[in-house]
C-alpha cells in the first residue's frame, strides 16, 4: 500500500495566498508531513499508485491549514466537569483547529513547575484528538522553574497582574515579574500577561455603585474599563524595555483605546505582540441580554465603536492574531438558572469549534480575505506558540494539518452541534456560514462531517 496521501481542490490556500487556487498536495503518511505542493489541480491518472483510499478529490470545496488555537483552557487536571483534553480538542477540531495551545490554568494543579506540567501531560495521554502544547505559568515565588518548565518544552509564560480568579494561580508584581524574567533572559522566550491593572479607584470590586443592578450587562462593563488594560499594557512595556531578549505578549486586548500606547511602543522598537478573540470581533456589548452571564469574560466585551477599531487594528497589523480563550465552566458557575448575577458568574466565553465559521461569518461582511482570516489563526498562532516551520501552513515539511472546509455551508448554532463538554456559549442562535467537512493531523483524518463526526476514527493528536 502506498505511504501517500494525495489531496487535490479548485481552492487551496496556500503561504502568502489572500484566496485560495488551483493546487494538488502530497502528505508522506510514514512522517506526517507535506511532502510535495503543486500549483495545479491534477489529475487521478497522475497518481495511478495511490490508491482510492488514499486519494482525495475535493472539487471546489477549500484546502486550508489547520488553526492553531494558542489560548485554550482544558482544566484537566482537578476541574474536569468545566472540561477536559478529551471533549476540548475534539471540539477544536470539528471546527478545523489541528493545534491548541493549554494554558497554565485554570486546571489543579496549575502549569508553574515541572512536576505539575507531568502530571498534566500523564492526564492527556491518549486523550487529545489534536497536538496540545502547553504554556507555563508565573505565579509568586516560582521563579527557580522557569529554566526548568523552559527544558521541558513549555512554550511560554503567562502571568496575571490581577487576581485570576482561581486561588491555586495568584496575580504577580513587578517584583516577582523582575525575577521571573530574569531568569529567562538567558533564552529566547515570551512572557504573556493578562493584562488589566487595578489601582483602588479602578479595582472592580471597589467600582459598583449599590444601586447598580448586578443582572445588567453594562454594570458588569462599567466595573472594568479600558482604563484597566491601558495602564496594565503600560506596565508591561515598561518591564520589557528593562528585559529586551524575552517577548511581552498581550492575551485577548479587548480595549481599543490601548492600540494607540500599542502602536507608539512598536514604533520604538518595544518587542511587543497582541491577540485579541472572536468574541471581541463578533459579539457587542450593545447586543448582550439581561440576566445572560455566558456573554461574561474579562477583559469584557466593549462597544459596536470599539469592535470597529479592534478590526482596524487587525489589518493594519497592530494587533497580530485571534485565538479564542475558550474558559467554559459547570452551568451553576454562570448563574443563569439563578439569578443572572453577572458581577459574581464566572468568566469566562466557550468557542471552540466556532472560531473560524464566526470570523469568517463577520469578515465578509468587511471584506475580509480567507487568506487575512488564516493568517490571523495560523500563520501568527504559530510563530507566536514557536511553532513556525511546523505548523500553521500547507508548505514541504511542515505537519500535514489541513482542513477541507465548504465557506458557503450554512449552520445554526444549537447545542447539538457544540462539542465541548458544558454547552453554554453566547453565540448560540446565530446563523454562521463555513463548516468543516474534515479534518486531519499530520496527515490522519480525525472529523468527517459526512459520515458522523467522530464516528469510527480513532484520536490523532500528539502532545508537543
Amino acid at each position: 500500500m502506498s505511504s501517500l496521501l494525495v489531496v487535490t481542490s479548485s481552492n487551496v490556500l496556500l503561504p502568502g495566498q489572500d484566496n485560495p487556487s488551483p493546487a494538488t498536495i502530497e502528505v508522506d503518511l510514514t512522517t506526517g508531513k507535506f511532502s510535495a505542493v503543486h500549483n495545479e489541480k491534477k489529475n487521478r491518472s497522475d497518481y495511478q499508485h495511490v490508491s482510492d483510499t488514499n486519494w482525495i478529490d475535493a472539487g471546489d470545496l477549500h484546502i486550508l491549514p489547520g488553526l492553531v488555537d494558542a489560548h485554550v483552557h482544558l482544566n484537566e487536571p482537578g476541574r474536569t466537569d468545566w472540561e477536559g483534553f478529551y471533549t476540548g480538542t475534539r471540539a477544536a477540531l470539528s471546527g478545523g483547529v489541528t493545534t491548541v495551545v493549554d494554558m497554565p490554568l485554570n486546571s489543579i494543579p496549575p502549569t508553574t513547575t515541572v512536576d505539575n506540567l507531568h502530571e498534566k501531560r500523564k492526564a492527556a495521554e491518549g486523550q487529545c484528538w489534536t497536538d496540545v502544547g502547553f504554556w507555563g505559568g508565573i505565579i509568586p515565588g516560582n521563579h527557580n522553574d522557569m529554566v526548568p518548565l523552559v527544558n521541558e518544552g513549555i512554550r511560554g509564560f503567562k502571568c496575571f497582574l490581577i487576581e485570576s480568579g482561581v486561588d491555586e494561580f495568584p496575580c504577580v508584581g513587578r517584583k516577582d515579574l523582575e525575577l521571573a524574567m530574569t531568569a529567562l533572559d538567558s533564552s529566547p522566550n515570551v512572557v504573556l500577561y493578562h493584562a488589566e491593572l487595578a489601582t483602588p479607584e479602578t479595582d472592580p470590586s471597589n467600582n459598583v455603585p449599590e444601586s447598580s443592578n448586578p443582572s445588567e450587562y453594562n454594570t458588569f462593563l462599567e466595573s472594568r474599563p479600558p482604563k484597566l488594560e491601558t495602564d496594565a499594557i503600560e506596565f508591561v512595556i515598561s518591564l520589557q524595555l528593562e528585559h529586551p531578549s524575552l517577548r511581552s505578549h498581550i492575551v485577548h486586548l479587548s480595549a481599543a483605546e490601548a492600540l494607540p500606547i500599542i502602536r507608539k511602543a512598536r514604533a520604538e522598537g518595544v518587542n511587543l505582540t497582541v491577540e485579541t478573540c472572536f468574541h471581541y470581533l463578533c459579539l457587542t456589548s450593545e447586543h448582550v441580554p439581561h440576566g445572560r452571564p455566558e456573554f461574561k469574560c474579562c477583559p469584557p466585551i466593549r462597544t459596536d465603536e470599539n469592535r470597529n477599531e479592534l478590526w482596524e487594528a487587525l489589518l493594519d497589523g497592530t494587533i497580530d492574531c485571534v485565538v479564542s480563550d475558550h474558559s467554559p465552566c459547570v452551568a451553576s458557575l454562570k448563574r443563569i438558572d439563578t439569578d443572572g448575577d453577572f458581577m459574581t458568574a464566572w468568566g469566562g466565553i466557550s468557542t471552540l469549534g466556532l472560531g473560524l465559521s464566526l470570523l469568517w461569518t463577520e469578515g465578509k461582511k468587511r471584506g475580509v480575505s480567507l487568506g487575512k482570516i488564516l493568517d490571523w489563526t495560523s500563520v501568527k498562532t504559530a510563530k507566536h506558540a514557536g511553532l513556525e516551520g511546523v505548523k500553521g501552513a500547507i508548505s514541504v515539511g511542515y505537519d500535514a494539518d489541513f482542513v477541507v472546509w465548504n465557506p458557503n455551508a450554512e449552520f445554526m448554532v444549537t447545542k447539538e452541534v457544540l462539542n465541548f463538554k458544558n454547552k453554554l456559549t453566547p453565540y448560540e442562535g446565530l446563523k454562521l456560514s463555513g463548516r468543516s467537512e474534515k479534518v486531519f493531523v499530520r496527515g490522519k483524518l480525525g472529523w468527517n462531517y459526512s459520515s458522523g463526526g467522530f464516528e469510527g476514527l480513532t484520536a490523532p493528536g500528539r502532545l508537543i
